[in-house]
């Protein structure tokens, strides 16, 4: 089996040269057979390939550069941060928990590279599977990521992407390995002290990071937003109290943390750079897991004596469908678990005209937004962050508002850095709604979006602010 890498065709065929379809070359540099699709997201797209000049025919892992942006500039800035990732890798060498980079090639116009294949589950898919992390699967967890960052700081390299999915949990030792280097950033005094491209997963992203300032801290500070994610298994945003600018995960725990692992996590946590650990290390003394030489590390660490394993929680409960005005849900239900993401959100729109008593050729008013009841909101949210997985609700889109500086008084230059954020806008222009992207690929906060959609120009923009404002009066 031969899948053909053209975009335009994708088409699997017996084990040939050329495509059946399309006619184009199957194997990159005559080497790199692509078997199938393991994966797409905002830069390209990933393949599960063979390396067919090695007498085994090892799997290794084609990624293709694959740009969603529109526009000259966007499509550059991508293809530059892809080439990055090559170059980044290079310049780390060998690790024995980084996938190794074993080409960097440009064919038939694109850009590619060729890695090792880990074969075994991403954290976010193990959460899914086998519910909140306990304690000492986090000091393990710990014990094997940190001696990792301390090599690739020690490298002069800030990550700026770690979050469950970026930690893959290899089937045969379970020994962790940090991948996708794609956001890395060389972290010269020069480039430390000039405000970059904003880069990172919103849920996970430190504040100054943010703002385009990353440091080594806030690697740390993405791990330890990713460790009580793990021990939750709540999503970030709902683990972050904003009127109170602090973490409240203690309040979501349904396993037992001691007080050095939680003393750990509330200082990597820390809002101010300074007020958190500088350095990998620090981490590895304040938890006793230090070792001689911190790197490679071994696969597990033993946990500190005060450490007792304890069991899985039960699964969380389904949401109840509260309405305050009699509304159904369960349709609404059926189509985000079903991942039918578009009539889901045809669907919202119609509920909440529903909710408010408008027709579809109507529009929510103001008022309609300030009255919208909390209960009929909050169901909605729930149903579109659960089965998003995190990546879509309106409490998403109004933390990202927020964390932009955005308030109840609409400002364009806040609203158009929330709709580059959300894919809402793309090279400067808003989308059109036909151009949105309906799946899991989608930055987070991009959905729902027709639920107050009453065209694309400001007024639009401002009920979507009364939203957000809505949402947060609701405390979602």
């Amino acid at each position: 089996m031969s899948k053909c890498l053209n975009p335009d065709c994708l088409q699997t065929n017996s084990k040939t040269t050329f495509c059946q379809k399309c006619g184009s070359k199957l194997l990159l540099t005559d080497r790199y057979r692509a078997l199938e699709i393991l994966g797409q997201g905002g830069f390209g797209r990933t393949f599960l390939a063979v390396d067919e000049h090695k007498p085994s025919q090892p799997y290794c892992v084609i990624k293709q550069f694959l740009p969603q942006a529109q526009g000259t500039n966007n499509q550059e800035k991508a293809g530059e941060l892809f080439k990055h990732e090559a170059i980044q890798l290079e310049h780390l060498g060998k690790h024995q928990q980084i996938p190794e980079l074993f080409a960097y090639l440009i064919q038939d116009n694109r850009q590619y590279l060729v890695q090792e294949y880990i074969e075994g589950q991403n954290l976010a898919q193990e959460l899914a599977q086998t519910g909140a992390f306990s304690e000492t699967k986090i000091i393990n967890l710990l014990g094997d990521l940190l001696p990792v960052l301390a090599f690739i700081h020690q490298k002069l390299v800030i990550h700026r992407d770690i979050k469950p999915e970026n930690i893959i949990r290899r089937k045969s030792d379970n020994k962790l390995f940090l991948v996708d280097f794609g956001a890395a950033k060389a972290a010269t005094i020069t480039a430390l002290a000039v405000t970059g491209t904003v880069i990172g997963s919103a849920q996970y992203t430190a504040p100054e990071q943010a703002m385009g300032k990353a440091t080594f801290a806030s690697d740390l500070y993405s791990l330890g937003v990713t460790c009580i994610h793990l021990l939750t298994n709540i999503e970030p945003f709902d683990l972050f109290d904003v009127s109170e600018s602090d973490w409240v995960w203690r309040d979501y725990l349904t396993v037992k943390v001691n007080n050095t692992l939680g003393q750990v996590l509330d200082k990597l946590l820390q809002q101010g750079t300074k007020k958190r650990f500088q350095t990998a290390q620090e981490v590895l003394e304040s938890l006793q897991l230090t070792q001689k030489p911190i790197s490679p590390p071994t696969p597990q660490f033993t946990p500190p004596p005060t450490v007792k394993p304890t069991p899985q929680p039960t699964p969380q409960p389904d949401i109840e469908l509260k309405s305050a005005k009699g509304v159904s849900y369960h349709q609404l239900e059926q189509l985000l678990k079903a991942g039918q993401w578009k009539e889901a959100d045809k669907e919202t729109a119609e509920k909440m005209y529903e909710v408010a008593g408008r027709t579809k050729e109507e529009f929510l008013s103001e008022e309609d937004i300030d009255n919208f009841p909390c209960e009929d909101l909050r169901t909605i949210d729930q149903l579109w962050v659960k089965y998003s997985n995190g990546h879509f609700g309106f409490s998403v889109q109004k933390r990202i508002y927020q964390s932009l500086g955005g308030t109840r008084s609409y400002d364009q230059k806040v609203w158009e850095a929330f709709g580059d954020q959300v894919g809402w806008r793309v090279g400067g222009s808003e989308l059109l709604y036909k151009d949105l992207k309906f799946n899991q690929t989608a930055p987070d906060g991009h959905l729902p979006a027709l639920g107050i959609r009453i065209g694309y120009d400001e007024e639009f923009f401002r009920r979507c602010v009364y939203l957000f404002s809505r949402v947060e009066t609701c405390r979602l």
